[in-house]
């Protein structure tokens, strides 16, 4: 039994996984206030030492620690934060984060973080925001935006929640909002056709922007999940009303109040998406098809979209700053904090 417990406190990742959940029961609970296991039960009085060596710091020091500690891992597993390919044919800009480039009148941002599933962390939301920006700009028909690898994009990198400045949460909390408020704003004011190539699962922040695209098309191997009330958190892109007006208020109700995870062609049926596509024939179908609407009249096209989307711009701005405003609120909460940490301890297998 000596030896049992000896491995379960030598061996370095366990080592690791004890530290983890020592500062998540610090930082929630407080100091260890619970009676000593018995020595007979050693997995859990290997946890109680753990929990009971981190003495009386503070709640909000544990959970400055644990946030430092789960960034630390995270960046060590996943290496460079960004893998940069070779970049395609055509003209294009250099991203950290982003292959931009313009082909056939066809402007693609293609989200280039393929081992961490296209996650989007601070840095590729500048990114982005500024890819969309030129992309309005330049002389191309449409625009497109798609995913690089087997993922089109796993929705917000909760590494984020990790970096907390000197400021504190609030201070995090009110800068993200900024961001965000900015980044869905550039969808809204996005001035040319924009179509969404969803070669994959999609998450998050990724899905609830779909609903300010022109078209989108979805591979069949495709799925559209928004788990905000599991991370504590609340619906962001104008979701909260772009949702309900394709697909009614229930259906939309059971996406973002209840993490229902769609199918690519339970998306279709409900609006979400444009068209599904067999995912061998995904590719050269959609691009075929994109480059055939890349030769209408550019002007045509712009006008046109602006004339819909002047409809409700004012609108969308409104629902923009309402749902930004409860995210901030969500993210200073302890309710939000605990189910990203749950979220995290239960990554650890602990």
């Amino acid at each position: 039994m000596k030896i049992k417990m000896a491995t379960l406190k030598n061996d370095p990742g366990n080592e690791v996984k004890l530290k983890i959940y020592a500062l998540f029961k610090q930082s929630t609970q407080g100091p260890c206030n619970t009676p000593k296991p018995g020595m007979l039960d050693f997995v859990n009085k290997v946890k109680w030492d753990a929990w009971k060596s981190l003495g009386s710091i503070s709640q909000e020091e544990a959970r400055q620690q644990y946030c430092d500690l789960i960034g630390s891992l995270v960046e060590a597993e996943g290496g460079s934060p960004a893998q940069v390919g070779a970049q395609p044919t055509g003209s294009g800009t250099a991203y950290e984060t982003l292959l931009v480039t313009t082909e056939d009148a066809i402007t693609t941002i293609k989200l280039n973080r393929p081992t961490k599933k296209n996650a989007i962390t601070t840095e590729m939301y500048n990114d982005i925001i500024a890819a969309l920006e030129q992309a309005g700009k330049d002389d191309s028909v449409l625009t497109v935006l798609t995913g690089a690898g087997d993922f089109y994009c796993s929705g917000n990198d909760l590494t984020n929640f990790t970096k907390i400045p000197e400021g504190g949460v609030e201070e995090m909390a009110r800068k993200g909002g900024d961001l965000l408020r900015k980044y869905v704003k550039a969808y809204i004011d996005f001035p040319k056709p924009l179509v969404a190539v969803v070669n994959g699962p999609a998450v998050g922040v990724s899905v609830t922007v779909l609903g300010l695209f022109d078209l989108v098309y979805a591979t069949e191997r495709a799925t559209f999940h928004t788990p905000f009330s599991q991370l504590g958190q609340s619906a962001e892109g104008c979701s909260s009303y772009t949702f309900p007006k394709l697909m009614g208020a229930a259906k939309a109700s059971e996406m973002l109040l209840f993490n229902k995870k769609l199918t690519a062609v339970q998306a279709c049926e409900l609006g979400l998406v444009t068209e599904v596509f067999p995912d061998s024939s995904f590719q050269s179908e959609v691009w075929t098809r994109l480059r055939a609407y890349a030769k209408l009249p550019p002007n045509s096209l712009a006008l046109s979209k602006q004339l819909i989307r002047a409809v409700e711009k004012e609108r969308l701005y409104a629902v923009n700053d309402a749902e930004v405003e409860c995210l901030i609120e969500r993210w200073m909460s302890d309710e939000c904090f605990n189910a990203v940490m749950s979220f995290f301890q239960a990554k650890a297998k602990l």
